[in-house]
């Protein structure tokens, strides 16, 4: 991950440079964001295998936030997010069945 941390060398101008620095800062806001919305799912998962409906709803709640954050800033498309918080439901009501 060092290689991560440094500047291109290849980039010579000034404006580049600064695009090579905002890059790095970007990509480990996008990486941190996408880790949440993997960590906010399998949150919700785990309570869902576990047959605890009342924590799985409750972090349901919570995870609808994250997903629908991410995709509003294009990490993951919008379909994508409705397609995960529509199976996470439907995994949480076939609980109380």
């Amino acid at each position: 991950m060092a290689s991560s941390s440094k500047v291109k060398k290849t980039v010579r101008s000034a404006s580049g440079l600064k695009r090579a620095r905002q890059d790095i800062k970007l990509n480990a806001a996008n990486t941190a964001l996408r880790s949440k919305f993997r960590t906010v799912i399998k949150n919700v998962q785990k309570a869902v295998l576990t047959g605890d409906k009342a924590k799985a709803a409750e972090l349901f709640k919570t995870a609808q936030i994250v997903i629908d954050s991410v995709a509003d800033k294009g990490i993951f498309h919008k379909n994508k997010a409705a397609r995960h918080k529509s199976r996470l439901s439907a995994k949480i009501k076939a609980l109380a069945a």
